[in-house]
Formats: structure tokens, C-alpha cells, sequence
């Protein structure tokens, strides 16, 4: 990490021990899950092989968006302090070691940071201060805001093309969703959508993109190449609350997380059609997927547990009890240090 992150390393306590093999090389694990817990205010780690829980680690005040570094040593969470006021040091970004399970920087982030993408080379993280209705830009290679963007109102969502070209920012209250050219570090476009924009996810290749509208009920299919709207998705008649989405690693399937409808909504990505809907967890808000694609798991923040579901039968086999006001949840696939028991 630069010099210029401020350390936090032995301030927090955590509540498991990570090992290393006998040669000195740190040990390999099965893919692990971070879980942000909003009223908690810690993380929840979760072996995804066993389903135990491994680990809670205090991060600070009100954990939402959180995401893995594309290396996978990382994982971010942002902070917000509870206050609708100016910023003042509880909002950040947080960073945790994987390995140790420490969290070991804090990166100013604006007002009132809920969530962000991370470029694909990891050296930037792209933030939505929601208060400010901006965007801030953070170079991780100094641990400054490097830009402060003006976007839609209430900005909440917030992801990036696979080449790391476009970043879209949702704006819950305008409806709009704005587009960053992160060559430029500019605001190139905004569209609008459905009521209540919330997330984004881009396929694989980069063509298309899926916004969720809770208010809404839809979920609007974006052409990446002209930032229009080609098609509105309405969800279980209009009844769903859509909220997190994830897409499938071959692209063929796009997951919705419903909110308070406690359930999420599978997409056909070629017809545009809602193939089923799974009863989960109450009130799903994150949502990820396995890097082969055949579990897709939600973040539950009024039941405070990760529902695990097989995407080949559409259906829950698991679920595992979180923290309080679970959020938002990241995958890391290979983790370079493996947790030896929970405490």
C-alpha cells in the first residue's frame, strides 16, 4: 500500500487468525465471501465451499457497496457516517487485506459514499457520494480524490465496463443514469430510465448494460455503444422491487435482487424475458455470482443471512447467518491466506 493511505492495521480487532503453509507461501482456500453489514458496521467472511462463517471484521460506521480488487488481495467496503452533514472522517472507503483480514487503509471518498467500481487495472475506484450528487475519483496509487464529477441526483449505483472505458453512475431521484469516459475523467452522457435507478452491471463483452428501477418494477437494457435504452424488462408484473444485478460470466443470464419483494428475478439475455423468479432471503439488496456462474448469492439485510442459490435448478440450497442490516457482498475467487476458524 502507498505511504500515503492512512494505516489503520493493529486500531481494529479481528475476530479470526489467517495462516500461512509450512514453506512460508501463504495457503490457498476455497473462494471466500465478504459480507457488508450496514447496522453492524463490520464485514462478514464466509467460506463458500463449507458455508461457514469464518470471520467478522469491524470496518466503521454504515458498510454498503463493497468490492474485490481485480487481483484479488483486496476487498473495499465504503463508509458513511450517519449524519446527513457535511464530510467528516467516518466517510471512506476502507480497505481490507485478505490475507490477514485486517483492514489496513482508509481512502477519502467525498460525502456520503455508498457504492463504487473498481477499474480493471485496480488503480482507481469510481464513488457515489449520494448527499452530493456527485461522483469522486480516487487514484489508489496515491490515496487522493483525483475528480469530483456532477451527476444525477441521489447518485447510488455505480459500475464499469470490462475494458474499463465507461463507468455508469445511477441517480435514484432523477432518474437518470450518467456516463463517465474514465480516459477523459468526464461526464460525457445521461439518459433516462425507470423510477428509481439503483445498480448496473455490464455483460462480459462490454455490449450491453442492465439498470434496475425499484420503484420502476424494470430493469432497462442498455446498448454500451450509444448509451441508449433498447428495451424495458418488466418484472413479475410490475410487483418486483429491483434493486442489486449481477450477470452471468457466459452472459446468457441476468440475476435481479427484489428487495422487499424477497426474491430474485432471472432474465434470459438473448429473449429479454423474466424465466423465473426464487424466493430468498428478506429484503435482498446485493447480489454476486461464482465465477463459473453456478451460485449466485444475495445479501439479506432484514433477515441478516447470504441466501446460496444453485443456478441450475433455480433454487436455494443454503443459508448462512450474517451480521445486522446485511448490504452488499464481493467475491474473492482465489485468496491468497486461508482463515482458520471463526470465534
Amino acid at each position: 500500500m502507498h505511504h500515503a493511505m492512512l494505516r489503520w492495521g493493529c486500531a481494529l480487532a479481528v475476530s479470526l487468525a489467517f495462516g500461512a503453509a509450512p514453506n512460508g507461501a501463504l495457503a490457498q482456500s476455497a473462494p471466500l465471501a465478504f459480507v457488508s453489514n450496514e447496522h453492524s458496521g463490520d464485514v462478514t467472511v464466509i467460506d463458500l465451499a463449507s458455508h461457514k462463517v469464518l470471520a467478522t471484521i469491524p470496518v466503521g460506521q454504515r458498510p454498503r457497496g463493497i468490492q474485490a480488487s481485480p487481483d484479488g488481495r483486496t476487498v473495499f467496503v465504503a463508509l458513511s457516517d450517519d449524519s446527513p452533514t457535511a464530510a467528516s472522517d467516518a466517510d471512506a472507503i476502507a480497505a481490507i487485506d485478505v490475507a490477514t483480514g485486517k483492514v489496513i487503509a482508509r481512502y477519502p471518498a467525498g460525502t456520503d459514499p455508498e457504492q463504487f467500481a473498481i477499474h480493471p487495472d485496480g488503480s482507481k475506484l469510481y464513488v457515489s457520494n449520494e448527499d452530493a450528487g456527485t461522483a469522486s475519483v480516487i487514484d489508489l496509487r496515491t490515496g487522493k480524490v483525483v475528480a469530483t464529477l456532477t451527476v444525477g441526483i441521489e447518485p447510488e449505483g455505480v459500475a464499469i465496463s470490462p475494458d474499463g472505458r465507461w463507468v455508469y453512475v445511477t441517480a435514484e431521484t432523477s432518474n437518470t443514469v450518467s456516463v463517465i469516459d474514465t480516459e477523459a475523467n468526464r461526464v460525457v452522457a445521461n439518459f433516462l430510465v425507470d423510477v428509481r435507478p439503483r445498480a448496473a452491471a455490464f455483460s462480459p463483452d462490454g455490449s450491453r448494460a442492465y439498470v434496475t428501477a425499484e420503484i420502476g418494477g424494470t430493469v432497462a437494457v442498455v446498448d454500451t455503444e450509444t448509451h441508449e435504452v433498447i428495451e424495458t424488462i418488466e418484472l413479475s408484473g410490475g410487483e418486483a422491487k429491483p434493486v442489486g444485478v449481477v450477470v452471468s460470466p457466459r452472459g446468457d443470464r441476468v440475476y435481479v435482487a427484489n428487495g422487499h419483494g424477497n426474491s430474485v428475478s432471472v432474465i434470459d439475455a438473448a429473449t429479454y424475458r423474466e424465466i423465473a423468479t426464487i424466493p430468498v432471503g428478506r429484503r435482498p439488496w446485493g447480489i454476486h455470482i461464482s465465477p463459473d456462474g453456478s451460485r449466485v448469492y444475495t445479501a439479506n439485510g432484514i433477515s441478516g443471512d447470504v441466501s446460496v442459490i444453485d443456478t441450475r435448478t433455480n433454487k436455494v440450497v443454503a443459508t448462512i447467518a450474517t451480521g445486522r442490516g446485511s448490504w452488499g457482498i464481493a467475491i474473492v475467487a482465489n485468496p491468497p491466506g486461508r482463515p482458520r476458524a471463526a470465534r
